[in-house]
């Protein structure tokens, strides 16, 4: 049978979350969990990639067991198990075809953005000092939604086949104390938000304008962007799937 399991991770401590040699992830830490538990080899597909240092508050992957065990039971053990950066909320059966990955319609990021010097954000957001003109970072990001290439984003050397993507929202907003960037799109490049974010923020500090984040978009040139932000900031946050996959039997 196959299963989704939900999850979350504060990215600190591992180099991502796709497994890769010499280095802990994410993904490395939870199959030995499960297989410990199982007593069988699992492999985890996840829902995508997240960079070394990046968080995310709801991860999905899917793992295939044929054997019996209590979804809820196995939850407690396991978060009894693993480390406190990784919390899973939920297991469930799916449709036997469910894949993480290429299932998943809508992705959500958050980077996070602190104006004054905070301690209890030092591992959790980005520091900057200069003050941004939140409206006018605005206005810039709405123009994401009018294109669907984003190669000038783009990590250099990535194996994609396209570099499109639907970007639904894309809108900063102040909460409490700390400004917050929200984007949804169906799909997202490797290093994309942190280098949207570092191209907006050079138009917040007055660097530059309107006409500059047009000429980035249309040139498909990632050296024309701005700088990508720390990792820290980063946070996936959420992942929607259709329906008919949670009307399993």
């Amino acid at each position: 049978m196959r299963y989704f399991i939900v999850f979350s991770y504060f990215g600190k401590s591992y180099h991502g979350w796709q497994i890769q040699p010499n280095a802990i992830t994410v993904q490395e830490v939870l199959e030995d969990g499960l297989s410990k538990l199982l007593r069988q080899g699992l492999s985890v597909v996840g829902a995508g990639r997240t960079d070394a240092g990046v968080h995310a508050k709801q991860m999905y992957a899917h793992f295939d067991f044929d054997g019996e065990f209590d979804a809820d039971e196995l939850v407690y053990r396991l978060n009894a198990l693993l480390p406190d950066d990784i919390a899973i909320a939920e297991i469930r059966v799916v449709k036997e075809d469910a894949h993480a990955r290429f299932d998943a319609i809508e992705r959500t990021y958050e980077y996070w953005i602190t104006q004054e010097k905070n301690p209890f954000y030092s591992d959790s957001a980005h520091y900057l000092r200069h003050r941004l003109d939140v409206p006018a970072m605005n206005e810039a990001a709405r123009l994401l939604l009018e294109h669907r290439d984003f190669e000038c984003f783009s990590k250099s050397n990535t194996d994609v086949r396209t570099f499109n993507c639907d970007v639904k929202k894309a809108e900063w907003t102040v909460d409490a104390d700390k400004l917050v960037f929200t984007i949804v799109a169906d799909r997202f490049l490797r290093n994309m938000v942190r280098a949207v974010v570092g191209t907006l923020i050079e138009v917040g500090i007055g660097k530059s304008d309107l006409e500059y984040v047009r000429n980035v978009l249309k040139s498909r040139d990632r050296s024309l962007a701005g700088p990508s932000v720390p990792a820290k900031g980063l946070y996936l946050t959420k992942i929607s799937y259709p329906e008919s996959l949670q009307k399993y039997e």
